[in-house]
C-alpha cells in the first residue's frame, strides 16, 4: 500500500481521501484510521512532504513526493520486478 501511495504521489500531489478512493478502485477497503497514519509515516521517513491546501471552504493536507521518496520508489520497483521475474520464471 505504501508503494502504491508513493507511486501516485510521484505522478501528482495526493491527499488522504483521494488515496482511500484510489485504493478502493483496486479492491482495498482502507479506513482513514489506516491511511492517514501511513501518510504521516511516509512523511516522517522523508518520502513525502505535506502542505495545507484550501479548496473552497475546505482545507486539506496535500502530500508531495520528495527526492528521497522517488529514490525509495525506484529501488522498490526494481525489487518488485526482480521478484516478479523469479515468480514467473519459476512458475
Amino acid at each position: 500500500i505504501r508503494l502504491h501511495i508513493l507511486h501516485h504521489a510521484a505522478e501528482e500531489p495526493v491527499f488522504g481521501l483521494g488515496i482511500i478512493e484510489e485504493l478502493r478502485r483496486h479492491g482495498y477497503e482502507m479506513s482513514a484510521g489506516t491511511v492517514y497514519p501511513m501518510l504521516h509515516g511516509l512523511e516522517k521517513k522523508g518520502y513525502l512532504t505535506s502542505r495545507h491546501e484550501r479548496t473552497g471552504r475546505r482545507e486539506r493536507r496535500v502530500y508531495d513526493i520528495t527526492e528521497q521518496g522517488r529514490t525509495a520508489l525506484a529501488d522498490a520497483k526494481t525489487k518488485v520486478k526482480e521478484l516478479f521475474g523469479e515468480l514467473v520464471e519459476g512458475g
